[in-house]
């Protein structure tokens, strides 16, 4: 398992749920945009202040956290 350096839990942000960078943006919100069908870039553009690393990684949190 890589070391996923962006994904955070904070019991104080977001109720302690895996988010990105400390943000209020959640591996879940990430993983449910993909899954609807939200390329990459789109989401992207909705998340500006979001890299291409933090939702790669949010995909192998969700990936691995499957398993």
């Amino acid at each position: 398992m890589q070391n996923l350096t962006r994904i955070t839990s904070d019991p104080e942000v977001m109720g302690g749920k895996p988010c990105i960078r400390g943000m209020r943006v959640t591996v879940g919100t990430l993983v449910g945009l993909i899954a609807t069908g939200k390329t990459l870039e789109e989401v992207l553009a909705e998340y500006p202040y979001l890299e291409r690393e933090d939702v790669l990684q949010a995909l192998s949190y969700a990936a691995w956290r499957a398993e």
